[in-house]
């Protein structure tokens, strides 16, 4: 069976490894719906560059110049796609990444890479996991 997200479901232990594979393809086709919307994707990187802490939602708005009731609406979108989570400090809800769910989506999209072929591809096993002693990348220049 291929990678994919695992999800609660109400339906009993004994569902067929189809009825499994359909509920892993809904929970991709969620996650990638998610994330195609400009704002709720800029949302996510955000967030995956001060994972695994997070930002406060009125941080998040203010950096990327979000209305309030905008940015709700986005990140119960992603929450509702398992893609983020939240948590009360203090005053503030803080939203954060579920770096599992991307690393499961990457494995669930590259299970099966190059199966059908013959040849060689190495898909990079690595998945993202914050250190504690984080290099800040700011000052390198992306090329295309």
């Amino acid at each position: 069976m291929s990678a994919g997200i695992t999800l609660p479901t109400k339906t009993t232990s004994h569902r067929s490894e189809t009825a499994t594979r359909i509920m892993q393809t809904k929970q991709v086709l969620t996650i990638l719906s998610a994330l195609a919307q400009e704002s709720r994707l800029a949302v996510y990187r955000l967030l995956i560059e001060h994972a695994p802490d997070g930002l406060a939602a009125s941080v998040i708005a203010e950096k990327l110049g979000l209305p309030n009731a905008t940015l709700s609406f986005h990140l119960k979108e992603l929450s509702h796609a398992g893609l983020v989570t939240s948590q009360q400090r203090g005053r503030f809800i803080y939203y954060a990444p579920v770096i599992e769910a991307m690393n499961d989506l990457i494995g669930y999209l590259t299970d099966h890479c190059c199966s059908q072929s013959d040849s060689s591809c190495s898909v990079d096993k690595t998945s993202c996991k914050p250190s504690t002693a984080t290099t800040k990348s700011r000052g390198k220049v992306r090329t295309a």
